[in-house]
């Protein structure tokens, strides 16, 4: 994610260095998946683990973190476009800043609906931007995706506010902005992980301890995700140049069956377009009906010699505690 796209998400945070575990799997014990843009890392220190049963330590440097504990509002974590829409959603399009007049019979529009697991159903029509790159922006998430060859696309994003607001953004100014309510948000926890470019960041949870590869172990490689329990969902347009990606996963506590914790790791597999490069993300949490939590993350990967392992930072996030209802 560039400097730029990974701050506008993220306005109001609070810079502050963190220490952070991490360890280094070989590939044969976890799955993965496979530049982006060069942030400036902070001045960090230095953080390494106690081996582990069938882990191998990596020193490393280079991690750093900020964080924005309490995002007052919706309009504080939104881009001014955003925030604006927020407050009177019913704002034309062309009204808005940032956002071009349409030419006659060029107009955008957008419907979004309720859809499972406090998700919206978006659909939008732009008869002008055919085969185009569209980003979609909701409560701080950037996501792109591409129209097909009529200008539509209809996709499905987890909601991050009850009261959901989406703006679409062509790279050409056009755009328009839609709302939907999801009331039924503050019976779910979410976990957004978010990055730009191809990165290979993952996000693994492993529900009432599971083990990696065992029933529980919810990830994107998993096709068999459990209805009753925790989902990921992937977004994103991945063949498009330097897109803006994420990986949600989304855990139903308010209807859950079962007692305990949901361990959740950030993991980036060391690849050819990464090796040796710093590469950012940044993580969204809503736990408990709360408003969204942001955090950013700066990570220096090793050299290309360690590519195919992964960097398992264990810290990032912290557990959820799921009790039986």
């Amino acid at each position: 994610m560039s400097k730029k796209g990974l701050y506008a998400t993220a306005a109001g945070t609070v810079a502050c260095a963190l220490a952070i575990g991490y360890v280094m799997q070989e590939t044969g014990e976890m799955p993965g998946t496979k530049p982006a843009p060069v942030l400036a890392p902070a001045p960090v220190e230095q953080a390494t683990l106690a081996p582990q049963h069938g882990v191998n330590d990596l020193d490393l440097d280079g991690i750093s973190l900020t964080s924005a504990p309490n995002t007052p509002d919706l309009g504080d974590l939104l881009d001014p476009i955003v925030g604006l829409a927020a407050f009177n959603p019913k704002i034309p399009a062309q009204d808005m800043p940032g956002l071009e007049t349409p030419q006659l019979g060029c107009e955008v529009s957008a419907t979004a609906a309720p859809a499972p697991m406090a998700s919206v159903a978006l659909s939008i029509d732009a008869p002008c931007n055919r085969n185009q790159r569209v980003t979609i922006h909701h409560t701080g998430m950037m996501v792109t995706e591409t129209t097909d060859e009529d200008g539509a696309l209809s996709a499905t994003f987890p909601a991050l506010s009850p009261k959901a607001v989406f703006i679409v953004e062509f790279e050409d100014g056009m755009g328009t902005v839609v709302t939907a309510d999801v009331p039924e948000l503050k019976e779910f926890d979410r976990v957004v992980l978010q990055w730009q470019g191809d990165s290979g960041f993952q996000i693994h949870a492993r529900e009432f301890g599971a083990a990696y590869g065992t029933p529980g172990h919810v990830w994107s490689g998993d096709t068999a995700q459990a209805d009753a329990g925790g989902a990921v969902m992937q977004l994103g347009a991945r063949d498009t140049l330097t897109p803006y990606l994420a990986e949600v996963y989304t855990y139903p506590t308010g209807s859950s069956q079962r007692d305990g914790s949901v361990t959740l790791t950030v993991e980036a597999e060391v690849t050819q377009v990464n090796c040796g490069r710093d590469i950012a993300a940044q993580t969204i949490e809503l736990r408990g009906g709360m408003s969204p939590q942001t955090q950013d993350l700066v990570l220096s990967m090793p050299d290309c010699a360690a590519r195919g392992d992964f960097l398992v930072l264990n810290n990032l996030l912290d557990d959820l505690k799921i009790a039986a209802k």
